[in-house]
């Protein structure tokens, strides 16, 4: 196995020769059409190719961008497409096409893993010139989820995170902001939330902090999308709104017999969503309503919510389907798809909204197959195979997986949808977020993006141990591949392209 193609993740399709060409580091860049957007990024990526400082001249000097839309919203449709030539000459530009500014990212995204400084010459170079690369990814959505609940995750530590998911080409942050353990989002709406409900005063978001992270990762071509898990993991909420939980003593999952409650959702959803499709601060389309570990005695265990059950003629599990649907109708009729884990669908089945979309978790579940076969959109991250937290889990079991196993091709090509990576953050904190996410989100970010056929993970190996050397090099705390349990120290002295 070599480091061959270099490229992380792998392109759908691409020829090359065997020429070695020089890079100019002056380097211009030049688009079709004026956009700020290109703009920002032309300087990023001016950092991103020359890092050292390097002798002037080289025969590739210039990059010539064809681009149809600079205006199209970032959604879960969007075109990532792109083609790249790099010639094996001076006597051409390098060429970048794509439909959008994304499929441009991710166009400089691989020309930035094939431009290498040789420190012999002291020059930058692309070796195996000319390349020819067509490429799209497989899926749509390739997510990490971000835990900010039980542990706070600071601005800038998400705006790191962010610069990192971009050069594996992944491109969702599924944000689970708020949990049992804290509530640490400034609510403008309900402000006693993040008030009361935050670990501390100052590990909370402000709503221009979310606005904040939100343009830095759209900008990036990342969306995010975020996660209000309910009725569960709610007990956070209690401090500042303890009229919505069922008693002081048990504090979830949420009171569904006041109004007080769905009141309360409506106009925390509505910070984020604006309450239009693609409107508000969290502009993304797709809202995740959680809805997963729901255990109902706290219910059936209060009086006056007993009662009310009665008065309804509800079990605890058709309480569940009230609640669920309440929650699901505030959030449709702000124009938003909702995302739910896999529980609802083991309860609904067919009776969910068509625009809903199932995120498979539980440890060996065959939701996916079940969802898709009866016309419903899925994502994937099964725990026990793609859940980060789980330190024993290596990077060649994530790479193996396969969400469309049991699937016809022509629904996992249309409802498949992607899924990913999900950092639980009980043991996470800045210190060690990045080390815990890579580099085996890499092995999703490759699965998701790359042809069905690429699944070796002897031949990805030394790929791999070259992408953790890569983000090393960007700054990203990478940890070393080869150890039995993830983020655990370099074993001793060594390359990086070794451990």
């Amino acid at each position: 196995a070599s480091n061959y193609p270099p490229i992380w993740p792998y392109p759908q399709s691409f020829t090359n020769g065997s020429t070695t060409v020089s890079v100019d580091p002056n380097f211009k860049f030049a688009a079709s059409m004026q956009s700020d957007d290109l703009d920002a990024a032309f300087k990023r990526f001016d950092a991103l190719f020359f890092p050292h400082r390097a002798n002037n001249g080289g025969v590739l000097n210039n990059v010539a961008i064809m681009v149809q839309n600079v205006t199209e919203q970032l959604q879960l449709y969007s075109d990532e497409s792109y083609t790249l030539y790099i010639p094996a000459d001076g006597t051409a530009a390098i060429s970048i096409t794509a439909q959008t500014v994304f499929g441009v990212y991710n166009a400089l995204q691989t020309l930035s893993q094939l431009i290498v400084f040789d420190f012999n010459t002291q020059t930058y170079q692309v070796s195996l010139a000319p390349w020819r690369i067509t490429d799209f990814p497989r899926f749509k959505h390739r997510e990490v989820l971000l835990d900010s609940s039980r542990h706070f995750e600071p601005v800038q530590t998400i705006k790191n995170l962010i610069d990192s998911l971009t050069y594996a080409k992944i491109n969702v942050i599924h944000w689970h902001i708020v949990d049992s353990q804290s509530f640490p989002f400034d609510s403008p709406t309900y402000p006693l939330l993040g008030q009361k409900g935050s670990y501390s005063p100052q590990e909370r978001y402000s709503m221009d902090d979310v606005a904040d992270v939100v343009e830095y990762a759209r900008q990036r071509g990342v969306r995010i999308m975020i996660e209000i898990d309910n009725p569960g993991h709610a007990a956070s909420w209690c401090p500042g709104y303890p009229d919505v939980c069922p008693s002081t003593t048990c504090l979830q999952p949420l009171n569904p017999a006041t109004n007080a409650t769905f009141d309360l959702m409506a106009g925390l959803f509505r910070d984020f969503t604006g309450g239009v499709r693609g409107g508000g601060v969290v502009f993304d389309n797709m809202f995740h309503l959680g809805g997963d570990e729901v255990d109902t005695s706290c219910w059936t265990n209060t009086p006056a919510i007993a009662s009310w059950m009665k008065q309804q003629g509800f079990t605890a599990d058709q309480t569940y389907e009230y609640f669920v649907k309440r929650a699901q109708a505030i959030t449709h009729a702000q124009g938003r798809d909702v995302v739910g884990w896999e529980e609802i669908w083991n309860h609904f089945g067919t009776q969910l909204d068509k625009s809903t979309i199932i995120h498979q978790w539980l440890p060996g579940s065959k939701v996916a197959v079940a969802a898709t076969a009866a016309g419903y959109r899925v994502l994937w991250s099964t725990d026990g195979v793609w859940y980060l937290d789980g330190l024993q889990v290596t990077w060649e079991t994530m790479y193996v997986q396969e969400p469309c196993v049991g699937i016809p091709d022509n629904l996992c090509n249309t409802l498949v949808l992607g899924g990913g990576g999900e950092m639980w953050g009980e043991t996470v904190d800045t210190s060690d977020i990045q080390s815990t996410i890579w580099p085996r989100l890499a092995a999703i970010g490759e699965r998701l993006w790359s042809p069905r056929t690429v699944t070796s993970t002897d031949a990805a190996h030394v790929r791999m141990a070259n992408f953790r050397c890569l983000l090393n090099r960007r700054g990203v705390a990478a940890a070393p591949i080869n150890n039995p349990t993830a983020r655990s120290a370099p074993p001793g002295p060594g390359s990086c392209l070794d451990q």
